[in-house]
Order: C-alpha cells, then structure tokens, then sequence
C-alpha cells in the first residue's frame, strides 16, 4: 500500500505512510477530458508517508531531484530478449475489467511519452519528476501488465530494464520506498514470468539496499546511498519510523528464498524479533511511530494505524502467510494489535453510527483523524479471516470497509486524503475535511480493503463501491495525457496537482481490475501474498 502511505500506504505516495515528493507542484483549473464520458496544499505531493513539512525536507536531503520541464521522452523499443513462453492470465473478462485496462493504457500512453525512463509523469505540464532515478513507474506497473494481459506494453517496460535500468546511481533513496516499490516490484516479475533477469536486477538493488543496516542496533537506517552502498539518516531528523523498518520483511525475505542467500531474510527479519522482544506495552502492542536506529528504542509518539506506522501491523499478519503459518509469534503479535486497536482506536461517529479508526495523540488524547491509508485496515482483518483468525475480524472489516465508502461521498465522488469523524450527539454530519487534507492522490487503500473483502465474502456491493470509486476518477482526474491527482475533492470544476502516482498504476488499478474479475481464481490468496505496494510475492512453506 502506499503510506506515501507504509508509506501504502504513503515523499512519494507508498504504505507506511506519505512522502512530499514535487517541489513545485501546480494547480491548474479542470480541462475538458477528452473521452472522459468513460473516467495539503500545492507543495505536498504525497506519497506513502506523513503529511509533514519535515519530509519534504527529508526528500530533498535524500535525493537533491529537480523536477523536469516538459521535454522529448526517449522512445520506448522493443527488443526480442525475453524468455519465449511466460504464463498466461486470462486478460479481461468483463466490460468493466476492459475500462480499466483502457485506462491503464491511457496513463502508460502519457508516460511513454512525457516521462519515459524517468520516475513519474506530469501529465498537465507534460513533465517528468525524478525521486530516485530508476524508471519507477515502469518498475512499479511490470506484474500489473502482467495480470491485464499487456504484452506489448509489458515487453517495452521489459526491454528498458534490461538495456537502461541501472541502480549504479550517486543519490540517496529512501529505504523503505525503494524497497516495497523497486524490490518488490522485480520480484513480482520474476515470479510471474521466471524471467532471471528481475531476479539478477532484484538482486543488485537488493544487495545496495542493505546498507541501511548498518546502524548500531537492529532498527535500518532510512536512507542508502546507491552507489557508495552507505547508509543514513535524513537531516531533518534522527528517526527512522515504525512503518519504514517493519515493512520490508516480505520483500528481503523472498529475495533471499529466490537466489538462496539467508542474508537477507536475515538482516529484514531481526528488526521484527527486536520488536517482538521489547514490546510496545503502554497500548497493548501498539506501537509508537518513531524509533531511534542508533538505540533501537521508540520515542514516545502518535499511535496510528496511519502514516508512519500502518504496515507494521500489516506485516504482522503477512509476514505469518508468507512463511507458511509457521512462525506463531507473528500471529500472536498480529491478533494482540488487532484487539487493542478495536479496544482503543476503533470509534463510531454521529449520527449515522459509521465505525471508523482513529488515534492516540502523544499526550493521549484521543482524535477522530482517519487517514485515508488506514482503509488497509478492512482489507488486512478480511485476508486474517479467510486464514483463521477471529470471525469478528470479518465483521469489523465489513464496518471499517463502509466507512471507507462513506468517504467516498464527496462532491466529486473521490476520497480525500484524511478525514475527521463527529463523535458529538446532535451533529449535522458524520465527517468534516480539512481544506489541508482535501487532496486526492488516487491511493489504492479503501479499493484494496474492498477486493479483500470480496474475496473473503463474495458480496458483489464491493464491485459496485470501486466501480463507482472508478467511475469518479475517470470524470475528474482522467486529463489528457493520463491522470492526475486533484487538490481538492470537495470542488467542482476540480483542480490538479500536477502529478501521476506510481502507485496508481501498481496498486490502485491492479486492485479495481482483480476486484471487478468474474473469476477470483487469479491471485490466489492462499499461494500469494500482496506487498504493501500491491505486489504479488508466493507463500512459503515455512
């Protein structure tokens, strides 16, 4: 999930939480879509993870990128060097599954075009944006090709990895966001196609990347330079958070499985026994958002299920799938998170009763602040459900799904970025939007809870949430030359940001498209287990 959400889900948008990522992002007022009868302010451009000030300074530390003007893209080419026989999926099997390929194709059109080889489209200023360097949105969107049948768009994406992808770069990358993005990203592919040469790039970014553990205790440093394989903290801070260090378990252990190099599992897997061992006890397993690479230990700090902390319960629970149901402790940690969180976090909003997640405050004052990123929420309790755990787990999660849709119910039909229930009797509303969170990024996490959901009940009224939520983004964020995120939800004729998630084509689209399947063989749940950017890794058998 983008945290960007962990950062999903956010810098750039990614699971734990959101990064501020354009430096000078525009708004620009609503263009006439063409085709579109088919679908905290302008300095965030965020990503997977907080809506902070300081990580905007944390990008700039890390990677010193410039946004680019509207330039020729190199062409994307052919050439015939991938194995001759991949498997196959089925392609679109339905009307609704063909709109979201088109509008795949749509956003792959324009990058092609403005931003090839470059990490994110611009798609008013017919621009690109480089975070790391590495062709990120082709990277991000390989296996979601892949599952729509897109051979010919997959076979360029495949051609530039193979003659121009290079991780040989002299900038710093964020950790966790190259990992759960990049990493995962090539493992996807590698699994899905048995082409080595994901593995062998999986390999050398991999191997850059652990770096980051090179701190003094068991908790990764935030940032890896790429080329001098040296690691840091940002200068903004000496933290690294909860969700960055906890999310790269899945993607450093299946590396290691794939290329049978222990190391791997081995470095990722110690920061998630260091946590076991001290414990977060003040909240029942709850964790803090910050923790200290050069102690180990947590600082005293916001306790959420949102930016900066959301995938380490994720983890929790797909960490146990992945490695075969083996490792109780992780279950046990997981089913611990869960009850505190219902117990302490888990409120009901007047006057329509909806259930919703909110936070403790470091003070310990309760707020009713949801994050859009925290709809994984829903998705998480429905995949614990299929595989055992609580049945309430499912119940609550249908609750937590529908507050999610009921954020849907803006002006324009998109959900924004975060939102605050009513707890008071008498009220008016349900919900109020900050002008500051009014942005939509087109993140993928109440989409993601939804197909969860469906798989884990068969009830077709989540097909009919996200084809609406579908529906919404091709009204107002579809623009001619692909889609953009929009500044304000709650505002017709609506404005952009200036800016195409990478998440968007890896995580948001990929859900709507398996989601809206007539067959829900594709994917299966009990052989794969979806990263938190949306990137299919196999189960194991321990």
């Amino acid at each position: 999930m983008a945290f960007c959400p962990s950062f999903s889900e956010d810098y750039i948008c990614g699971i734990g939480g959101t990064y501020l990522n354009q430096p000078n992002q525009i708004a620009v007022p609503a263009i006439v879509n063409q085709g579109d009868d088919r679908r905290r302010n302008n300095d965030n451009a965020i990503a997977d993870f907080d809506q902070v000030d300081d990580v905007k300074q944390r990008f700039n530390d890390a990677n010193d990128a410039q946004d680019k003007p509207a330039m020729p893209a190199e062409a994307p080419r052919l050439a015939n060097l991938r194995p001759p026989h991949y498997p196959r999926f089925k392609g679109p099997q339905n009307d609704r599954q063909r709109e979201v390929v088109d509008a795949f194709k749509h956003a792959w059109k324009g990058y092609k075009e403005y931003a090839w080889g470059h990490d994110t489209l611009k798609p008013i200023s017919k621009g690109y944006s480089d975070w790391f360097g590495v062709g990120l949105t082709i990277i991000d969107s390989l296996d979601t090709m892949l599952i729509m049948g897109l051979d010919h768009e997959f076979d360029e994406a495949r051609t530039w990895v193979a003659e121009s992808l290079t991780f040989d770069r002299p900038v710093f990358v964020n950790f966790f966001e190259m990992t759960i993005r990049v990493l995962g990203g090539l493992l996807s592919a590698f699994h899905l196609t048995n082409d080595k040469l994901f593995m062998e790039k999986a390999n050398d970014v991999g191997t850059r990347l652990t770096a980051a553990y090179s701190s003094s205790s068991a908790v990764p440093y935030s940032d890896v330079h790429l080329q001098s394989k040296s690691a840091k903290q940002p200068s903004w801070g000496g933290e690294s958070s909860l969700s960055e260090v906890t999310s790269v378990q899945l993607e450093f252990r299946d590396l290691s499985r794939v290329i049978k190099n222990s190391s791997f599992e081995d470095l990722s897997f110690s920061t998630s026994k260091h946590i076991h061992d001290i414990g977060c006890e003040k909240y029942d397993g709850l964790c803090p958002m910050f923790m200290n690479p050069s102690t180990g230990s947590f600082r005293d700090s916001t306790i959420t299920m949102g930016a900066r902390a959301d995938s380490f319960y994720e983890y929790l629970l797909k960490q146990w799938l992945q490695t075969g149901k083996t490792i109780d402790w992780l279950r046990d940690d997981y089913n611990k998170t869960m009850q505190s969180m219902t117990e302490r976090l888990v409120g009901v909003s007047e006057p329509n009763k909806l259930t919703f997640v909110g936070e403790i405050l470091a003070g310990g004052v309760y707020s009713p602040k949801m994050d859009h990123l925290v709809c994984f929420v829903a998705g998480s309790l429905a995949l614990g459900a299929l595989n055992g755990m609580p049945k309430s787990h499912l119940g609550l999660a249908k609750k937590i799904g529908e507050g999610c849709h009921r954020m849907y119910e803006t002006s324009t039909g998109l959900g924004p970025e975060i939102i605050y229930f009513h707890q008071q009797p008498g009220a008016k509303g349900d919900i109020s939007i900050k002008p500051s969170d009014a942005h939509c990024l087109l993140r993928p996490e109440a989409i993601e809870a939804w197909f969860y959901l469906y798989r884990a009940t068969g009830d077709k009224m989540y097909q009919e949430w996200g084809w609406a939520a579908f529906e919404a983004i091709k009204k107002h964020a579809w623009v001619e030359h692909g889609f953009s995120s929009v500044v304000n939800v709650k505002r017709i004729p609506v404005s952009y940001r200036d800016v195409m998630e990478s998440f968007f084509l890896a995580e948001t689209l990929k859900y709507l498209y398996l989601l809206l399947a007539d067959d829900q063989s594709e994917i299966p749940l009990d052989q794969y287990v979806f990263n938190t950017e949306g990137h299919p890794l196999p189960i194991y058998d321990h």
